[in-house]
């Protein structure tokens, strides 16, 4: 299983990494020989009826996939088309797969992220290991003429039509090495086949596509109240995160003026009663992610601040193009 959290020694500059770096350079043998019996159809894909979208990265960790996977939903559906979408279900305990998930799924069934997803998009979702089988059930039982994949860039088994690789603004990809030694599941030359890169935050390079994520509310989860997320200002908070980047939130979170003591935990972290509960009455705000998995005991000082994606005009029409000309 790859690590929750980045260690530190992928980042630039640690010796660590270039010690590993024999067996990074294995790893990064070993994931092109694969992508190459792929290619070449020694190890058959599956090609769907209706076209694939993969929203995915190269990376270890959270980089925004799911944010920009709601949005692209969202922005299809407004075009026309009938998405639905897949995903693995990471940290889902079913005990069969694919599982059809719905915004009532509990998460600890089929993953926060899905959970996420299908309540945001309001569109038809399963998910899986194999993403192929996700997907089948879902065209066998919805009107679906697209489907999305919520990560998935590495599983090459699912043929796909458009590839969408989104690159943390602020981490990039660390010191550049592949696992084990650096953050890297592919090495970055992968990005010279993708067809679109989508930057979360930082400053977007040549040939990249800048997104945003922007929150101004916070929503209490036992009562639906909203507030401007100004109101917490000034006011000592708790801020809790089990999400790829942690820092990521609390940033933002200063951003707004807020102070708060910060709780980091694992990603996909199955948060239990006593992980949010702390001995004041210091409003504890969290993220949407989290958000699904403590419905069943979170109190009136939970609030989550749901995020948008916001991207360029230019980003909308260039995909809508490629699926109007890519798919065969």
């Amino acid at each position: 299983m790859m690590p929750t959290q980045a260690p530190a020694f992928w980042h630039k500059g640690a010796k660590l990494g270039i010690v590993l770096l024999p067996l990074a350079w294995v790893f990064a043998a070993c994931v092109g020989v694969r992508r190459l019996l792929y290619h070449v159809g020694v190890l058959k894909q599956q090609r769907l009826p209706a076209p694939v979208i993969i929203v995915g990265n190269i990376t270890v960790g959270g980089t925004g996939k799911t944010p920009l996977v709601i949005y692209i939903a969202k922005l299809l559906k407004q075009s026309g088309y009938k998405p639905g979408i897949i995903s693995r279900g990471y940290g889902g305990k079913a005990t069969s797969w694919p599982q059809i998930v719905t915004p009532q799924t509990d998460a600890t069934l089929v993953g926060d992220e899905a959970v996420l997803i299908a309540s945001q998009s309001a569109c038809p979702m399963a998910v899986g290991a194999l993403r192929t089988d996700a997907a089948r059930l879902l065209l066998a039982q919805f009107d679906c003429n697209v489907i999305l994949s919520d990560d998935g860039m590495q599983h090459y088994a699912l043929a796909r039509d458009i590839e969408i690789a989104v690159i943390d603004g602020d981490r990039r990809f660390g010191n550049g090495f592949c696992l084990p030694a650096g953050p890297l599941r592919e090495p970055i030359s992968r990005l010279k086949h993708v067809d679109m890169v989508v930057v979360n935050g930082g400053k977007a390079q040549d040939n990249e596509f800048s997104m945003q994520l922007t929150g101004a509310v916070a929503v209490n989860i036992t009562t639906g109240e909203q507030k401007p997320l100004s109101a917490f200002a000034g006011i000592a908070c708790h801020a809790l995160a089990g999400i790829g980047n942690p820092d990521r939130f609390f940033k933002s979170l200063q951003a707004a003026g807020i102070a708060c003591e910060s709780h980091a935990f694992p990603d996909h972290h199955r948060f239990l009663k006593h992980d949010i509960t702390f001995q004041d009455d210091k409003p504890v705000l969290m993220t949407e992610k989290d958000a699904v998995k403590c419905t069943l005991f979170a109190t009136h000082q939970h609030w989550y601040v749901p995020v948008n994606a916001v991207l360029t005009a230019e980003f909308a029409e260039q995909l809508l193009h490629l699926l109007k000309t890519k798919h065969v």
